[in-house]
């Protein structure tokens, strides 16, 4: 194979680094969100209610910027174990609001393991783990408003 100088080796290019280092988190919370009774993705709609319920499907979806069609069997499945119901909204019936119900409440207070175990293995101090996170976050927003640009083009 040639030398190409303008090819970054794997563990030098972010995205890389950002795709394993996510996937190696949900390595280490899946047993924890087993226990639980949840997916990621299941738990990711249980965090996006805790902020605000009564969402309706595409409002998680943008909160968590997935797709509806996502969103929608993770949504089915946390209303069959329980944690979640959904109504229809009684000033316009075409839209479904998700809703906590007690269980998925409560559930709330169970997962503060995996932010201990994320700052535990990662051998970040909290304010280093807010940083990263706020970076994290200007990175994304970055991307996003660059894709919707692109998009309009």
């Amino acid at each position: 194979m040639a030398d190409d100088s303008s090819t970054l080796l794997l563990n030098s290019q972010l995205c890389f680094s950002i795709y394993s280092t996510a996937i190696a988190i949900n390595r280490v919370y899946k047993p924890m969100l087993d226990e639980l009774g949840v997916t990621y993705t299941q738990y990711l709609v249980l965090s996006a209610l805790w902020e605000r319920g009564g969402l309706t499907i595409t409002a998680i979806a943008d909160r968590l910027a997935l797709e509806p069609s996502t969103i929608t069997p993770a949504v089915k499945r946390l209303e069959a174990a329980g944690f979640v119901t959904r109504r229809r909204n009684a000033s316009d019936e075409r839209q479904v609001e998700v809703h906590l119900t007690k269980k998925g409440s409560d559930l709330h207070a169970k997962t503060g393991c995996l932010t201990e175990a994320l700052l535990r293995h990662s051998g970040f101090t909290v304010p280093e783990m807010i940083e990263l996170n706020r970076k994290m976050q200007q990175l994304r927003e970055g991307m996003r408003n660059a894709a919707e640009q692109a998009s309009t083009r």
